[in-house]
């Protein structure tokens, strides 16, 4: 049966890297293409001029601290412990009937996430906040991913694409996507990478900057890309042969794109990042030496640069592990889900 629509108020608090923006866009647009009407809090609205230049069905966006006048929602969704302003958790005490008051919590594979999942946390106001985790397994919330979502990189012509954007390939040329924080082995990547004809694609941030410097080679073309929306981001993922990709929303879409793909963790000092990449390297199943290369790429301690494996080495895994998330819920759906369970609780 469909779903009623509720309505959702979702706070954002952008740190760095656009990453939460963009998470938080992509679930504020799904949940508005699903029939919600949702409010988007958000503390730096700026990459979402073009992150989505268009908007999105049901969703409405307000600078921080949002119009704590309005109605508060049935859902308040605090994206990674934002918080939201007190003024507003004082209003939804007020409010006839509370909100399910979900704090959506980062992304990992990590084996702590499912017992963490789904726990209760009684807050001084009176209303429960209960913190929820995206992940990779059934016990868990899931990842994003629309309804339709694959059936259209099936359909989708990525050379066609590129062409009518003016970033042909080359006949012979594969295409490679570079999208990563600063890394030592960009380097011995451009190196291997100019080796064979190769357009390399290379978005915004840390890596465009460093690739603007090297010198040209004959076979090695470099194109900077522009800031692109959401849904040309997906484009790119799914016109390339092999995507270099970062931090939690790329992540996701990369494993969507059903391409070879290699991930940067956000990078931290206490290297609990490698204890993330051990954990997705473990789900996923990954191949020796597609690990060795990950492991690299994130600068684990005495990894060296052990070359790029042949598609051959990561399609097994991907497509096992591909096809093992696609059977489980999808992260919009699994909190529409969670909300009616609990608003259900609340009024029986």
């Amino acid at each position: 049966m469909p779903r009623p629509p509720l309505r959702w108020d979702l706070f954002c608090r952008v740190i760095d890297n656009h990453g939460d923006a963009g998470v938080c866009w992509r679930l504020a647009a799904d949940l508005g293409a699903r029939g919600h009407a949702v409010r988007l809090v958000i503390d730096d609205t700026s990459p979402l001029a073009w992150m989505a230049p268009s908007g999105a069905t049901g969703v409405v966006v307000q600078p921080w601290p949002g119009e704590t006048a309005a109605p508060v929602g049935d859902v308040v969704i605090e994206a990674f412990g934002c918080d939201p302003p007190p003024a507003f958790v004082d209003a939804m005490a007020a409010r006839p009937t509370p909100p399910v008051w979900i704090n959506l919590e980062y992304l990992s594979a990590e084996d702590w996430v499912e017992r963490a999942h789904g726990l209760p946390s009684p807050q001084p106001c009176g209303i429960t906040k209960w913190f929820l985790f995206p992940g990779f397994t059934p016990r868990t919330a899931g990842l994003l991913r629309e309804p339709g979502l694959l059936a259209r990189r099936a359909r989708f012509d990525g050379r066609a694409w590129l062409a009518a954007r003016g970033w042909a390939a080359r006949p012979g040329e594969r295409v490679v996507l570079l999208f990563s924080y600063a890394n030592t082995c960009l380097e011995p990547l451009r190196d291997e990478l100019a080796q064979a004809p190769t357009l390399l694609l290379v978005p915004p941030g840390p890596a465009q900057a460093t690739a603007a410097a090297w010198a040209p080679r004959p076979n090695l073309r470099v194109l900077p890309l522009p800031y692109v929306s959401q849904v040309d981001f997906d484009h790119l993922l799914w016109s390339a042969d092999l995507n270099f990709v970062r931090g939690e929303d790329s992540l996701v879409r990369a494993l969507w794109a059903g391409a070879p793909f290699v991930w940067q963790a956000y990078p931290q000092d206490d290297g609990v990042h490698l204890e993330k990449l051990a954990a997705l390297l473990a789900r996923l199943g990954a191949a020796p030496a597609v690990a060795a290369l990950w492991r690299a790429w994130n600068g684990a301690p005495g990894a060296t640069w052990p070359g790029l494996p042949p598609a051959a080495a990561w399609q097994p895994a991907l497509a096992r592990f591909s096809s093992q998330l696609q059977a489980q819920a999808d992260l919009a759906g699994t909190l529409e889900a969670f909300a009616e369970r609990q608003a259900a609780g609340s009024c029986a």
